[in-house]
């Protein structure tokens, strides 16, 4: 037991396995690397976490029965995050070289960028309200304090995580720098799965 968390072990397996999945946010923190070498990564990082802690406690607070109550709200911030995404994807897509980068050069845009992205996927709210209950113990549960560290252990990690896939992705970045072409399919790649993933966020249920 530790601070109210049943087998806290198991809980950051889980999360180390989800920050694993590829997803919007490891799409995001790979192509802010490559676009903006290490502080573009670490900033897209940050921006992650703080979109993470902001669903996370939404989650506490119990907007995702809001959001379960008021379908059309759910369905309008979904739509939303996935005309986002797509977008993204359809610039990254079109872009022709010697065109400035779809996502900006300075590090608080990669944050703000990251951030978008990760706030503008509702069903998080939704997966932190089944998820965090299968690591409550009901009989020692100390509130706030609980959640509090849960949150806290889920930043540490995503940032650990996040400065590994930025490290790599640099190293790798610059060995790939001398094959425009590439560099090229590998944006056009990155873009084809932006779309994707609006198209599956929309199609969703």
């Amino acid at each position: 037991m530790f601070f109210g968390i049943s087998d806290y072990g198991s809980f950051v397996a889980a999360i180390i396995l989800f920050l694993a999945i590829p997803g919007p946010g490891n799409l995001a923190l790979i192509t802010s690397t490559s676009k903006g070498g290490v502080p573009g990564g670490l900033g897209a990082t940050l921006g992650v976490i703080a979109g993470d802690q902001v669903l996370m406690w939404l989650a506490v607070a119990g907007v995702a029965t809001v959001l379960s109550t008021y379908p059309a709200a759910f369905s309008a911030v979904q739509w939303l995050g996935a005309a986002y995404l797509a977008w993204l994807g359809w610039k990254m897509w079109t872009a022709q070289p010697g065109d400035a980068p779809v996502l900006n050069i300075r590090p608080s845009h990669y944050f703000q960028q990251a951030l978008a992205i990760t706030l503008l996927n509702p069903k998080a709210i939704v997966f932190y309200m089944a998820f965090f209950p299968l690591f409550v113990d009901p009989q020692h549960h100390l509130g706030l304090v609980s959640f509090a560290v849960m949150a806290a252990t889920i930043a540490a990690l995503t940032f650990v995580y996040g400065l590994g896939m930025t490290l790599l992705t640099h190293y790798l970045a610059e060995r790939m720098r001398s094959n425009p072409r590439l560099v090229r399919w590998l944006e056009k790649t990155a873009g084809i799965f932006l779309i994707g993933f609006g198209v599956k966020l929309a199609t969703s249920k």
